[in-house]
Formats: C-alpha cells, sequence, structure tokens
C-alpha cells in the first residue's frame, strides 16, 4: 500500500514574482509539516496570468532550466525532502518559451521537464502568443514516492494526453492549472463550466485506473470590471473517480489526500480498460477529422 500524502497548492498569484515564489515556499513548507511527500504548485505561479494581454514585455518573465527557480526549489526540496512538480515560464532560446513544468526529486535532483502540448487562444487565455507547444511527449517520472505524470490546464481536456501518459505508468496524473470565469459570463456558464472541468478530469482517473490531482490558483486578476476570476476547486480523486479531497472557489488552500497503489490494483483488476483497448482499430486518432461520406 501506498500511503504518503499529496498537497496541491491553491495559492493567490499577485503582481510581484518574488513575492509570489516566497510565499509558494512558506505553503510548501507548511504542506511538508502536515505530512506531504509530494507537493504541486499551480501553473504560472510566481506570476500574475500575464496571458490576459498580448505584450512582448512580459517575456521578461521567462527564465531558463535549470534557472533561479528551479534551484530555489531543488534547495527546497532537498531541505524538505519533498517531491515537488513547480511550473515555469521556460525560455529556451531567444524568441522560443514554453509553459513548463519541473519535476524535483526528494533529494533536489532535476528528475525532468514536461512543456505543456495543447496551447490555447481564447478571449483572455492568449497563450500561442508566448508559448510553443511542447515537443518532449508525455512523459512519467519515477520518483522516491511515485509514479507521476504531469500536464499542464489546456491539456486536461485531451483524453489521448491523459492516456499516453497512463500508459506510461503513471500510477498520478497531476496538472497544475490556471483557469477561472469571465466575470460577466459567471452567472450563466459559471456552474457547467467548472462541473465540465471537474468531469472530465475525473473520468481521466476512471478510464485510465489511476489517481487525478489538479490544483488551480484562485481569486481575481486582471482590470476591476472584467479580468479573470480564477475559481479554485483544486481536488484530488481516486481511480474510481471519487473525489477525496477538495479546495474551496473563494481562499488560498493546502489540499491533501493520501494515495493508494493498490486501490490502483484493485481497480484496473475489476475494470480492465487497458486490456480490453481495440489497439488494432485506433490508427485514425491520428486523423484531424474523417470526412467519410
Amino acid at each position: 500500500m501506498f500511503s504518503e500524502q499529496i498537497a496541491l497548492l491553491q495559492m493567490r498569484c499577485g503582481e510581484n514574482p518574488e513575492e509570489n515564489a516566497a510565499h509558494a515556499e512558506d505553503m510548501i513548507t507548511a504542506a511538508r509539516e502536515q505530512g506531504a511527500s509530494l507537493i504541486v504548485l499551480p501553473e504560472l505561479f510566481r506570476t500574475r496570468y500575464f496571458c490576459q494581454w498580448e505584450d512582448a514585455r512580459y517575456f521578461d518573465w521567462a527564465e531558463p532550466i535549470p534557472g533561479p527557480t528551479t534551484e530555489r526549489m531543488q534547495s527546497l526540496a532537498r531541505k524538505l525532502s519533498v517531491v515537488l512538480v513547480v511550473p515555469v515560464f521556460e525560455r529556451r532560446a531567444a524568441g522560443i518559451f514554453h509553459n513548463s513544468a519541473v519535476i524535483i526529486d526528494a533529494d533536489g535532483s532535476l528528475l525532468g521537464i514536461y512543456r505543456k502540448m495543447h496551447i490555447p487562444h481564447d478571449p483572455l487565455y492568449y497563450e500561442k502568443y508566448y508559448f510553443t507547444p511542447g515537443d518532449l511527449g508525455f512523459r512519467v517520472w519515477t520518483t522516491r514516492w511515485a509514479k507521476i505524470g504531469v500536464l499542464i490546464c489546456w491539456d486536461q481536456w485531451f483524453p489521448e494526453a491523459a492516456r499516453l501518459t497512463a500508459l506510461r505508468g503513471a500510477e498520478i496524473l497531476i496538472y497544475p492549472t490556471a483557469i477561472g470565469w469571465h466575470p460577466q459570463e459567471k452567472a450563466e456558464w459559471g456552474r457547467v463550466q467548472h462541473e465540465a472541468w471537474e468531469m472530465v478530469q475525473r473520468a481521466h482517473a476512471i478510464t485510465n485506473g489511476v489517481y487525478v490531482a489538479a490544483v488551480n490558483r484562485v481569486g481575481h486578476e486582471g482590470p476591476e470590471e472584467g479580468g479573470l476570476e480564477f475559481w479554485g476547486g483544486s481536488f484530488i480523486c481516486d481511480p474510481y473517480g471519487r473525489i477525496v479531497a477538495k479546495a474551496s472557489h473563494e481562499r488560498e488552500e493546502i489540499v491533501m489526500a493520501p494515495v493508494d497503489r493498490g486501490l490502483i490494483e484493485t481497480m484496473r483488476r475489476h475494470w480492465p480498460f487497458l486490456r480490453d483497448r481495440r489497439i488494432d482499430a485506433y490508427h485514425e486518432l491520428r486523423c484531424r477529422f474523417i470526412d467519410d461520406p
């Protein structure tokens, strides 16, 4: 049985990157003191969600990997003996930037990088202006505490990403996230948008027989009349899609739950979806659309 605790840090992200990083360190330390062995930060946690605007000045917030944030969090992971998933606005080269996350083991070693594969471009989510699509594929890392796969925000909506990561042996699918409501739409569409977001990730847990952990930021960012209201709601669900821990929509929280490897084994024995896949019949998934008459 695997009974280590995973913690999600649902946090507010302000204007000052250094203050955000220091606040994240405080929350990591608090989560470790509460018994967490694997701790996850939200997408682009060091800064406000700058993708609400297309402004070349925000490229100045990017950094290399390894770089200041990576090295800072490696030191903290080593000190606390904790596994960290740390999102980074990655500067790979001049003109090439990624929305990334680094995976740091409990000894402080940098295990690898995930680069966001699916890049949205919607009102107030102008990510294609900033980010080159990921080119490292869907990967899994064996940390001291678990085998984890990391995907980022918009990746949440694509069952192919969850499936390919699970097929590589992930026990936990981890989704650092920055998602919220357009305030003018919330009254009409807020509930259904949030429920769809939560439901699709719970479905990934069920169809792949894994835990899912989705961590979001919280609070309003942008103009007072407009901007985005990040809806929080960070949660952890088990392989049956049952939510075992969940945050509010309004406040910062540390969301924690144990993860049991035995439950993964039990679920997959009784619902053997991976066994029954018709891998000989799925070649058309490589098509953009099927135009059969």
